[in-house]
């Protein structure tokens, strides 16, 4: 991994009852670390069950961002399916070739292997929660967001654990 690591998903206050988790609230903290997607106004949260000795979810995470006026979510794939629902604010969606204006209440369907990315273009913040069928993904950066000093580098492959917050390169 370059750079810091990202949060691992943790409960700010939660509970767990017999095998169910509450998680009230996810730290939120400025996207940076990632060579591919840097962008220190926006702030993120990963949400995945944190389980007990009664089990866990581990099927589910969701990612849960405020995306700054003016920032995007660079073009991307994913090894598994993607819902986003967006909660606050107005952007626009790429989902292939197809570009469409979004707000609050839209929930965008992404099947795996299709290239999409996110743009804010409202004057608030997009809030989004991305949801995902397991809490591994990869991740294939086709356009980047340069973190400083990585300019010059090509997009690139890798995997990413939502429960750890752990980003292995892939290739």
């Amino acid at each position: 991994m370059i750079g810091p690591k990202p949060a691992p998903a943790m409960p700010l206050v939660g509970a767990t009852i017999a095998g169910m988790s509450i998680v009230e609230r996810p730290p939120m903290n400025p996207m940076v670390g990632d060579p591919d997607d840097h962008r220190p106004d926006t702030s993120w949260g990963v949400i995945a069950d944190p389980g007990d000795d009664h089990g866990r979810v581990d099927s589910l995470a969701i990612i849960h961002e405020s995306i700054a006026v003016g920032d995007r979510i660079p073009l991307h794939t994913h090894d598994v399916d993607e819902a986003i629902t967006i909660l606050a604010g107005e952007g626009e969606a790429r989902l292939g070739d197809d570009l469409r204006r979004v707000d609050t209440g839209t929930v965008i369907f992404i099947p795996s292997g299709i290239p999409h990315a996110t743009s804010n273009v409202g004057d608030a913040p997009l809030d989004i929660h991305a949801v995902f069928p397991s809490t591994t993904i990869e991740i294939a950066m086709l356009e980047r967001n340069p973190a400083p000093g990585t300019e010059g580098d090509a997009p690139r492959r890798s995997r990413y654990d939502l429960r750890t917050g752990d980003f292995e390169p892939i290739e």
